[in-house]
């Protein structure tokens, strides 16, 4: 039975250490201890700030038996994804060549959630500049899937996704273009919000207008990802859609920190396994509908139907290769042999586009967009599985082909996510127990146009449903097999590109 305090949800261990129930030095040296024990077998914390976070958690203890105003992550060791600063951490972008880049200052999530009494435990493995959903890279090697670590924890926020599912931290940041939150949270069974564009401020993006990338919290449960969201709202002009959005003020956090509760019995459901287009695995597609069987009487009605995503694939391609060629052009040009492929690939297709290309794809999405909205005049929700694929190992690249049929690029598997992508919808991963290889399996449950509070608050009253059923609620990994397994750094390929 689990009883170390970094297996508590990060709402009970912040409710202790209000309480004076819980230290927050015990909480992290509980939380090192845990790293210590199982990160050798899966590679999630990649670099780590120990002595800086024990020094911290005890002022964090003091502020507490003073009996000052505790902010509402205070005391909760925090994992930071490896493409955010943390002062005084490397950001290698797992790129060679930043390996010995050190922030010099924390982005601005990170900024927020210390001012909330973060206490910042480490960095978390990524794939190279985030191309990509397996979690690899040339600097700090693979990281491996919790329940195998043959497999893959998908990416890119795949080290986040296995430190949460390991109780190495309670709460971890995340990113997501292509589904980088909610893929390795369905691979790994925890939970991801993407939010809606200009929800949470980037201080970081070199194309602040193209908003196909967004920063996203994870964690165990929808309520430690509504606590952790409460706590990074803050407006941030540099970050235009943040300014936008938030021109009347920035969100309440206490709607954030605990939405309202919804009638599930109200909501119109639309389920849908592929969205029409994506190459969807069929053990997923099946495990899928056998899992909505199981629950889908909870909700006023649920009917097979999907949004018009003619053009998803083209839209995606080109405006994903567009953010690469801004950001990468010149490292591929400067260093080739050090740019690994995935980057070098998105780089020279975005060469290969040309003005009327990226304009046609500009018109393609407001198209889908307005689709989305029509169809969303009959239906409230959409649920539909988070990732095409069961996980594989981490030694694939990516899917070359599924049941068969060959992928169109090395992100096609990730179509669930990008027909989201695509059109700002707000969506968040939640677990839903294990696909028939014994492999955990996540739902996608996305809400409305700007909708991100109601969205929270029907995952969190769906995930309640799912966890009374054991063959629905979360899967836990096996923390003391976990620890006997050997080292994943002595595997072949693990320090590789491909």
């Amino acid at each position: 039975m689990m009883t170390e305090p970094c297996d508590l949800s990060a709402v009970a261990a912040r409710a202790l250490i209000g309480q004076r129930k819980l230290s927050p030095v015990e909480l992290t040296d509980s939380c090192i201890r845990r790293i210590e024990a199982v990160d050798p077998a899966v590679n999630a914390v990649v670099a780590r700030s120990f002595e800086t976070a024990r020094k911290t958690a005890r002022e964090r203890e003091a502020a507490v038996m003073r009996g000052e105003t505790l902010g509402g992550v205070h005391g909760l060791p925090l994992g930071v994804k490896d493409l955010i600063d943390a002062e005084g951490l490397p950001t290698s972008f797992g790129s060679v060549l930043f390996a010995d880049n050190v922030a010099r200052q924390d982005e601005a999530i990170v900024a927020m959630l210390k001012r909330e009494g973060a206490i910042v435990l480490g960095k978390t493995n990524v794939p190279e500049w985030g191309a990509g959903g397996n979690t690899r890279n040339a600097v700090y090697g693979a990281t491996g899937n919790p329940f195998d670590p043959n497999r893959s924890a998908a990416g890119s926020s795949g080290g986040s996704a296995v430190a949460l599912a390991t109780g190495m931290v309670p709460l971890a940041t995340g990113s997501d273009t292509g589904g980088s939150v909610r893929n390795p949270a369905s691979f790994c069974g925890v939970v991801g919000f993407r939010p809606s564009p200009g929800l949470i401020a980037s201080n970081s993006r070199n194309m602040a207008w193209l908003q196909i990338s967004q920063l996203g919290p994870m964690a165990r449960t929808v309520s430690d990802v509504c606590l952790m969201l409460s706590c990074m709202l803050d407006r941030d002009a540099r970050d235009p859609l943040s300014a936008i959005l938030h021109a009347g003020g920035a969100p309440s956090p206490a709607l954030y920190r605990n939405p309202p509760g919804v009638d599930l019995s109200a909501l119109r459901i639309a389920a849908t396994s592929d969205f029409g287009f994506a190459p969807t695995e069929g053990a997923v597609a099946r495990a899928f509908r056998q899992k909505l069987n199981s629950f889908e009487t909870v909700f006023r009605k649920v009917e097979w139907a999907h949004p018009d995503c003619t053009g998803a694939d083209e839209v995606f391609s080109i405006l994903r290769a567009v953010a690469f060629l801004g950001r990468h052009r010149e490292l591929v040009e400067k260093f080739p042999d050090k740019v690994g492929p995935n980057v070098r690939d998105n780089v020279a297709e975005g060469l290969g586009y040309s003005a009327a290309d990226v304009a046609r794809a500009l018109s393609m999405q407001t198209d889908l967009y307005r689709r989305w909205q029509a169809f969303f005049a009959d239906y409230d929700f959409i649920v539909a599985p988070a990732v095409t694929i069961s996980p594989r190992p981490w030694s694939e690249l990516y899917p070359a082909e599924i049941d068969g049929r060959p992928t169109k690029s090395y992100f096609h598997w990730l179509a669930l996510a990008y027909a989201v992508t695509n059109v700002g919808h707000p969506t968040v991963a939640i677990p839903a127990g294990r696909d028939g290889a014994g492999l955990p399996i996540g739902i996608q449950v996305i809400g409305p146009r700007g909708g991100d509070l109601l969205t929270l608050a029907v995952a969190r009253e769906i995930e309640a449903v799912l966890a009374a059923n054991p063959d629905t609620a979360r899967p836990v990994p096996d923390i003391a097999w976990l620890a006997r397994q050997p080292p994943i750094a002595d595997k072949p390929g693990f320090l590789a590109f491909d």
